[in-house]
């Protein structure tokens, strides 16, 4: 999943639900659900996401949603394996965009 997230310190909620697709309210429901999501929360309540907030949702969101894990499957999976899945993932997903960025190039040929 490629989402579409400018470079900032840190994100609102909403822009989080956008680029993922899903509801705010699936967002709130994960940050209960799965201790990694820690948003930062201002003065008023407003939830600010990390990047690093961002990459674990990126992991829950591909291992519920694209992978079908239940919740509580990916909590295990979060906790047994949470550093090589991670870092999978990520390589993963690096390897995925330069084979976009790559088929892009070829076509312009």
């Amino acid at each position: 999943m490629d989402i579409n997230l400018p470079e900032k310190r840190y994100y609102s909620i909403g822009e989080v639900a956008k680029a993922f697709d899903v509801n705010t309210s699936l967002i709130r429901f994960w940050e209960k659900e799965f201790d990694e999501l820690q948003p930062k929360k201002n003065a008023k309540g407003n939830r600010k996401f990390t990047p690093e907030d961002v990459l674990h949702l990126k992991f829950i969101y591909h291992l519920v949603k694209e992978r079908g894990f239940t919740l509580e499957g990916a909590k295990t999976h979060l906790k047994e394996e949470k550093q090589k899945s991670l870092n999978n993932y990520q390589i993963i997903s690096k390897l995925e965009h330069i084979k976009s960025e790559l088929l892009k190039i070829k076509s312009q040929l």
